[in-house]
């Protein structure tokens, strides 16, 4: 690491004068501050932010509807293509039954994320949302990401802003952040996903849903093909975005996982994890929120964010499918998110989506049985097609095939 104790200095001492960095700054502290001086700096910026000590998390389930996907990025170890013996559609029913066990241990949510399904059209969202809120009414539905939604425009020749608003009038309570990746063109023409979003388009989603009045999150998914200057850039897109509409929740940061890829590679390190979240926490002082990435860091990281600028545990999760597909395999219950935050010094509360604490842990208040390992989508070998997907039409041969009756 090129050493230059004058240069950083200089921009600590504007960071913890409440200064905003520009590019050149933020490129100065990452390259030549110590991790040591990077997360003091983070945790100085969280504890100014947030000094009640409390950090926060989500009881919700990660559900991904499908993993049928024609956008083919090649970072994905999670999606199969069109007409694939292993691909599925989640029914109506089985999502019932995902949200009765969530209920069941204190969750109030679902993020519900999915392939760009060419043989699901934008009415199957829709009566997806309306059975879910017909059913279970003060259920939040955190759904569906830009690329998704650019996806059902397509699909639909319907532009962006009425997509948004259709999916509201069904149900649609805010927007993950998903399929940013990297806010940078060449970066995402070289993962094969400009195609699904470029940059702009991304940004355009966000901006329409937070004149919506939606609630989003953003994240950055690092450590492919990008330079450090490229990650800097996208926290600057996203920061100049928040100045316009203030419609980010939390930003979340995780390194990409290679294993079972086409991409392949090396995993970043911890290290460059908590140095990627500290300059993050800094980079973006108008986002109230930083999340902890444990699913890919794993617990002790996590808990370790802590003092990298992350004021927030994420989610207890239940299920999750598309990181399990790349290796990664952490699963963390809501006693052991509670006792890392704990352990780490905090106070652990429950919230929603907009960060509104909601209580104290559920498993304080009542016995929650244990879950040692993540819920996925499907059992394996499981092949049903959902009766109801007969009542939309199948835009491929394969899909036809599949809705065709026996």
């Amino acid at each position: 690491m090129t050493e230059n104790p004058r240069g950083v200095d200089a921009v600590a001492r504007k960071v913890s004068g409440g200064g905003r960095l520009n590019r050149a700054e933020a490129l100065t502290l990452y390259e030549q501050a110590s991790t040591h001086l990077l997360g003091r700096l983070a945790g100085e910026a969280r504890a100014c932010r947030h000094p009640s000590g409390i950090v926060t998390y989500i009881i919700d389930r990660n559900v991904n509807y499908t993993n049928v996907c024609v956008a083919r990025c090649n970072f994905c170890a999670f999606y199969r293509p069109v007409g694939s013996d292993e691909g599925y559609v989640v029914g109506f029913d089985e999502l019932f039954r995902k949200i009765d066990e969530t209920i069941a241990v204190g969750g109030e949510q679902l993020l519900l994320q999915g392939g760009h399904n060419p043989d699901l059209p934008l009415e199957w969202y829709e009566d997806l949302f309306r059975a879910v809120k017909a059913r279970y009414p003060s259920f939040r539905l955190h759904a569906l990401s830009p690329p998704e939604i650019i996806h059902l425009s397509h699909l639909s020749q319907l532009d962006v802003p009425l997509i948004i608003r259709r999916l509201m009038d069904a149900g649609l309570d805010s927007i993950p952040g998903g399929g940013a990746e990297i806010l940078v063109d060449r970066v995402r023409r070289e993962l094969n996903c400009y195609s699904k979003a470029s940059t702009d388009e991304w940004l355009s989603v966000m901006r329409d849903a937070h004149r919506a009045g939606l609630r989003t999150t953003v994240t950055m998914m690092y450590g492919t093909v990008e330079h450090l200057d490229e990650r800097i850039e996208h926290l600057m897109r996203v920061r100049e975005l928040q100045d316009e509409t203030g419609g980010f929740t939390a930003f979340i940061a995780w390194s990409f996982q290679p294993s079972n890829t086409k991409r392949g590679g090396t995993e970043a390190t911890g290290v460059e994890y908590l140095r990627t979240l500290a300059l993050a926490r800094l980079v973006l002082d108008n986002v109230e929120n930083l999340q902890a990435s444990w699913v890919t860091q794993g617990g002790k990281v996590g808990q370790l964010s802590l003092s990298y600028g992350a004021n927030d545990m994420g989610s207890v999760m239940i299920e999750e499918n598309v990181v399990r597909a790349a290796g990664a395999t952490f699963c963390m219950d809501e006693l052991e998110i509670v006792r890392n935050i704990e352990n780490a010094g905090f106070i652990p509360k429950r919230r929603n989506m907009h960060y509104d604490v909601l209580g104290d842990p559920i498993v304080r208040q009542r016995d929650v049985p244990r879950m040692t390992t993540l819920a996925e989508a499907r059992a394996a070998g499981d092949h049903s097609v959902p009766k109801e997907l007969v009542q939309y039409r199948a835009r491929t041969p394969a899909g036809k095939r599949a809705r065709a009756p026996r």
